[in-house]
């Protein structure tokens, strides 16, 4: 059987953390990474509520750690595959109780009780032949379910499983019970990541803690279209999203989307994203962005014609008011604030008719018609 039936129990010493853990990070992780680095990795995991929990109440049985038996640092030894981070608070824990807490909170936590004797020595687990045989699982769990990692994590794990595991796009959809468009995107987006690292010219400093703002831009066709992505690509032909005719195009969005040292990001909120995608979509706009040194979003959105949605939304949501208003209105003409009203939406329209001579022409006509 893949994943054994049986609890087994260890002592803590017997136990190490999984160096491989995705949560940790693209540029932590490592085969070569050692257990004190893992641990301090782990340190702001919130494992102090767990800590908690194993004084009150010890290390339910339920709650057993997957482990599997590898070769680690030279040797063979039990590393844990899921639940790392109650691992880790056991050791901070252990660590506050012999007198070196980690902070004034694992020292306070240390005080705060005594926990069962056997906490440390009797550590409940099940056994897995290999980290094959739950990627189904930890896919659910953290990528889908109720213990998420975070989006560039996520998106790391689905890369290893078509990449080291082989599946395509379906298969994972299947095995962490997510949707295509999202596995495919996922992928996509963190080839795109790896192929903005591999360039010396694009700064990729803060793209992976913003990954999730990457991720939302390639949903938009202005973006998909302005770096040449395929987002229906296969795995094999998604390796590097951005053909080499278009790599001076991914450097200015790269440096638009994130900044560099020295230069800020103009898309300065998530929520400006979609917005992003239809500035890319005009000619203009692009043609301003390339060849200024200092571009700005706003006057971007403006030359792309970005804002007349939201403006004929303004007007017609006022004309609506105003239509609603005449309904009534007749009921209330001796009212002074109803009046300051009428006359404050009177000029604002005739000022925008002023900006319209066509329509104040054509209502002219009917006027005298």
């Amino acid at each position: 059987m893949a994943v054994h039936d049986e609890i087994q129990y260890a002592k803590i010493d017997d136990l190490k953390l999984d160096p491989l853990n995705p949560r940790l990070g693209r540029n932590v992780a490592g085969p070569k990474l050692q257990q004190p680095d893992v641990l301090d990795a782990m340190l702001n995991w919130k494992l102090d509520e767990l800590a908690v929990s194993f004084i009150e109440s010890g290390f339910w049985p339920q709650e057993a750690l997957l482990v599997v038996k590898e070769r680690l640092y030279g040797k063979e030894t039990l590393v844990v595959i899921e639940g790392n981070r109650r691992l880790a608070a056991l050791m901070y824990l252990k660590s506050a109780l012999e007198g070196e807490p980690a902070s004034t909170i694992w020292r306070d936590i240390a005080r705060s009780g005594k926990p069962h004797a056997k906490l440390f020595e009797r550590i409940p687990y099940i056994m897995v032949d290999s980290r094959d045989d739950v990627r189904a699982f930890l896919g659910y769990r953290h990528v889908t379910g109720i213990q998420e990692w975070n989006p560039a994590e996520k998106a790391q794990y689905i890369a290893q499983l078509i990449e080291k595991g082989g599946m395509t796009y379906e298969q994972v959809m299947r095995k962490i019970g997510s949707k295509m468009p999202t596995v495919r995107q996922n992928y996509i987006t963190y080839r795109l990541l790896l192929q903005m690292e591999g360039d010396e010219e694009i700064s990729v400093e803060h793209v992976e803690e913003k990954f999730s703002v990457l991720y939302l831009s390639l949903r938009t066709n202005g973006v998909r279209k302005y770096l040449d992505i395929n987002i229906e690509a296969e795995p094999g032909a998604a390796l590097k999203p951005v053909p080499r005719s278009r790599l001076d195009a991914l450097r200015h969005f790269a440096l638009w989307l994130f900044g560099d040292e020295k230069i800020p990001a103009i898309v300065r909120d998530s929520r400006q994203v979609d917005q992003f995608g239809t500035v890319l979509e005009s000619k203009k706009a692009v043609e301003y962005l390339e060849s200024s040194a200092k571009p700005s979003y706003d006057v971007a959105f403006r030359i792309s014609g970005g804002d007349e949605p939201h403006l004929v939304n303004l007007i017609e949501t006022a004309a609506g008011n105003i239509e609603e208003a005449l309904s009534r209105a007749h009921l209330h003409t001796t009212s002074k604030k109803l009046q300051a009203a009428v006359e404050r939406a009177y000029l604002g329209a005739d000022r925008l008719a002023d900006l319209f001579p066509a329509v104040r022409a054509r209502n002219a006509r009917q006027v005298k018609e």
